[in-house]
């Protein structure tokens, strides 16, 4: 483990607490024994001292009295002596150390004084309420501690955890691995940081494929005004021809724009502003980025307003009428609308995949060698980004787009 790392020291910390803590738990216990000891001795020292006064073992009535007095008993019957001495349950609380033998035996909670005095043996039963020892309070509350401890412990390296599993995925972004995930149910200060860390690792994922997007959207998205400026370049030059060359380049730079535009949108960069259009306007700003015939697009919607991104929202339309031509048994498009949803239709085959599997960057039909499956993937965003959804359905032989606003 290193010993800079967070872990190391939390784990060292961990270690010096509970060493503390025993060290702690054995001073308390030592003093709390020798506490004990005391107030036994400052107990029954007065019962001792009063045998010490007797000569050679002599015991009165008047002592007898006494000790009955202070609720002790004599025990003088040999055979119960020596059973309480050899009882196997027998505990010698303390040993004295005068002139004459001592101890205070303990035996099931009864304490007992045993002296021996010129080979005479005494014992005294204690009736009296005994002291209690404090050490199983002090052990209960040596284990309370040990547990919090321990758990504080646990839930400590849990709470970090995050920390070494973000690390190691800090470490894997140099080789462009973006796809890891943190529990987003937490809200301690290391998870959010983990949080934080993921959302700017998807933001970079999103750039990273804007930019593939970017560039394979050119080669989407130029094919049309090249081949027609190639077209052109095989006609005799006159004055119609220069235009029509005049206007494909004037339309790529609106396409060279447009790509800047969608990186802008799939990279998140800001919130793109929004302002009301008239549905009329959208669709003919489609039309001439597409350079496409009138006559393809029918148009059957009402001239309503909408409030979009006119820039992002017409390329969404302008694929929308290249997919709807393109692949249309009559090459044509009509398009109609109901409330503020856009509706795409046109006579063909239904899709081969759910919606959702076109939604993937350069995902095609197999048999259709000259897409580069960008088409409904910027749809889908540009439409996202405007608060629109995009819904299909396949009815009578009739492809069916729907632009569905949905915020």
């Amino acid at each position: 483990m290193n010993r800079q790392s967070v872990f190391f020291t939390i784990s060292i910390s961990f270690i010096i607490s509970i060493l503390l803590v025993l060290i702690s738990f054995v001073i308390l216990m030592m003093g709390n024994h020798q506490r004990f000891k005391h107030s036994l001795v400052k107990k029954y020292e007065p019962i001792v001292r009063m045998f010490s006064h007797r000569h050679f073992g002599h015991i009165g009535s008047d002592l007898n009295e006494y000790l009955n007095s202070l609720n002790y008993e004599l025990i003088d019957k040999p055979n119960l002596i020596e059973k309480i001495i050899k009882n196997p349950k027998k505990k010698v609380l303390i040993r004295g150390k005068k002139r004459f033998r001592f101890n205070i035996i303990s035996i099931e909670k009864k304490r007992f004084i045993y002296i021996k005095r010129h080979g005479k043996i005494f014992l005294i039963k204690d009736k009296n309420e005994n002291l209690e020892n404090q050490s199983k309070y002090i052990i209960l509350i040596f284990m309370l501690i040990l547990v919090a401890l321990i758990l504080s412990f646990g839930l400590t390296i849990k709470k970090l955890m995050p920390l070494k599993l973000l690390k190691n995925e800090v470490s894997s972004l140099g080789d462009e691995k973006f796809d890891f995930s943190f529990d987003v149910s937490k809200k301690d200060e290391v998870s959010l940081l983990a949080q934080e860390f993921q959302k700017s690792a998807n933001k970079l994922k999103n750039i990273k494929e804007a930019r593939n997007v970017f560039i394979r959207n050119i080669m989407h998205e130029l094919k049309t005004p090249i081949t027609k400026g190639r077209f052109l370049m095989q006609l005799p030059r006159n004055e119609q021809n220069d235009t029509k060359l005049g206007e494909i380049f004037i339309r790529l730079e609106l396409l060279i724009n447009e790509f800047a535009s969608i990186e802008e949108l799939i990279s998140l960069k800001k919130n793109i502003p929004k302002k009301y259009y008239f549905l009329d306007d959208i669709i003919d700003n489609a039309k001439d980025m597409l350079m496409i015939e009138d006559k393809k697009v029918i148009c059957k919607y009402q001239n309503k307003k909408l409030k979009i991104n006119f820039k992002l929202f017409s390329i969404a339309i302008k694929n929308l009428i290249d997919n709807g031509v393109k692949y249309s048994q009559d090459k044509k498009v009509t398009i109609k609308n109901a409330h503020e949803d856009i509706i795409f239709e046109n006579k063909g085959e239904a899709l081969e995949h759910e919606l959702k599997k076109y939604y993937e960057p350069f995902f095609t039909n197999k048999h259709d060698k000259n897409s580069f499956g960008l088409g409904i993937y910027i749809i889908h965003h540009t439409l996202k980004a405007n608060g629109y959804g995009l819904e299909y359905e396949y009815k009578n032989g009739i492809n069916i787009f729907r632009c569905k606003k949905i915020s």
